[in-house]
């Protein structure tokens, strides 16, 4: 125990360079998703922008990229890492493979959850002169707000996850130091209180999400 006190400042580090790849990734994923998400749905044929070229196109490359595990994922984009921020290893890397991965995830997500809406609700809004753009954003989106919600919570649990691995191409975070700190020093005290560490931010972003989701369902 007294080297995990020795190591408090590296511990504290860890955290922060995890909320740091964990929130940008969310957030930036979540964008990104949100409107390929949106695409899907509304380019579906008999949906509101009907368009089988592009709905096809985009179902394609969501059905090819969103099963491929995280880590060839960041090795396969390393170019396009490279091209745009210059770099191919450290947190910016990490967290730009991570947004990436997020918003393929969510994309699907968000598709199946206006899926879900009930196709009455896009008629009566139609019915009032409503604009199929309108429609989608301020309709569509709210009543699916709550299973959106839900969806983005298990994105959140699943790039916690994946941060973990970011060690791996020099990210830092909770996993690296568990790695470089824990189990290759056979300290095991800081393997475990890392994960407690991971469990309990897990923990925190599933109770949050599950709070707001039921607030959006009982509007």
């Amino acid at each position: 125990m007294h080297e995990f006190v020795a190591n408090l400042s590296v511990y504290r580090e860890a955290i922060r360079q995890t909320f740091y790849i964990v929130l940008i990734s969310v957030a930036a994923g979540g964008v990104l998703g949100l409107a390929l998400g949106l695409l899907l749905y509304a380019t579906r044929p008999g949906n509101l922008f009907g368009n089988r070229a592009v709905f096809v196109v985009a179902n394609i490359v969501v059905n090819v990229v969103r099963p491929v595990p995280f880590v060839i994922f960041l090795t396969a984009i390393q170019p396009l890492m490279l091209h745009t921020i210059g770099t191919t290893i450290g947190t910016n890397a990490v967290t730009f493979a991570l947004s990436l991965a997020a918003a393929f995830a969510v994309s699907r997500i968000v598709e199946q959850s206006m899926l879900t809406v009930d196709p009455g609700v896009v008629e009566a809004a139609r019915a009032a002169g409503a604009r199929r753009l309108g429609i989608l954003v301020t309709v569509l989106v709210p009543e699916a707000l709550g299973p959106i919600i839900l969806g983005y919570t298990f994105i959140f649990v699943a790039v916690v996850d994946m941060s973990a691995q970011a060690g791996l191409f020099g990210g830092g975070g909770l996993g690296d130091f568990a790695i470089t700190y824990g189990s290759q020093r056979y300290n095991w005290p800081i393997v475990y209180i890392t994960v407690a560490t991971i469990v309990v931010i897990v923990q925190a972003g599933q109770f949050l999400g599950n709070w707001l989701a039921r607030r959006a369902l009982r509007r």
